[in-house]
């Protein structure tokens, strides 16, 4: 009975993976309805695990769901980017200034090890495993803090800027500039000096809220002139 029972929970989130990559890749642009029967002909399922799917990406913030529209991938406007990094800011720079004092050699260990696989993406300009493992190093420090309440709050305003902070690593001075800030957040955390940790991560969100701004009015001002 147990096997039977994991199957479609394996199912539902191997699809919410699957789709949560499409949106954050930008392989599904923001604003842009999701496509039920493509969906399923792209990933080979049925309707029901995707729209378990879509349902648990509209409670992350990944999708809007519409009355009798179907379902559209979230197109966040300026002020809401702004005012979203603020926040998302101030949770991170918490976060590391508690995980400095918190965290235990062997989580360090794991993220050290996690930032030397980033650093080979990025060499390779492998920018999905770059994100990949960028994101991860981000929640561990999160989870280092270990405060449940930080780390709740933390995923669901982090969910909003996925695919934001994905996109702001395709400019490759930018992407060589965050590398940077990655490499002086991990020598904070294994000096354990939480202010620095702290001012590090707040200045990484400004600039990643920077340079997301910058795209979007770019992308304003060329849809103007076409």
């Amino acid at each position: 009975m147990a096997e039977i029972l994991t199957m479609p929970t394996a199912l539902h989130g191997q699809v919410t993976q699957r789709l949560r990559q499409l949106l954050v890749e930008g392989q599904i642009a923001p604003g842009a309805k999701l496509n039920e029967r493509e969906l399923c002909e792209q990933m080979k399922v049925s309707r029901t695990p995707l729209r378990e799917a879509i349902k648990t990406l509209a409670a992350e913030g990944l999708v809007e769901l519409l009355p009798n529209r179907g379902a559209i991938a979230v197109e966040l406007g300026e002020d809401d980017i702004l005012n979203t990094f603020e926040v998302m800011a101030g949770l991170e720079g918490l976060s590391g200034e508690l995980a400095a004092q918190r965290i235990t050699p062997e989580e360090l260990a794991e993220i050290e090890a996690m930032h030397y696989e980033m650093k080979a993406a990025y060499t390779r300009r492998d920018l999905s495993a770059y994100y990949r493992l960028n994101a991860a190093i981000h929640r561990a420090i999160n989870s280092a803090a270990r405060n449940p309440v930080l780390t709740a709050t933390y995923q669901q305003v982090n969910a909003r800027l996925q695919a934001l902070r994905f996109r702001s690593n395709q400019d490759g001075e930018k992407w060589t500039r965050a590398m940077q800030e990655h490499d002086r957040m991990i020598e904070a955390l294994q000096k354990r000096d939480g202010a620095a940790l702290r001012a590090e991560l707040v200045a990484h969100l400004g600039h990643k809220r920077d340079v997301v701004v910058e795209q979007m009015r770019t992308a304003q001002t060329v849809n103007a002139k076409n």
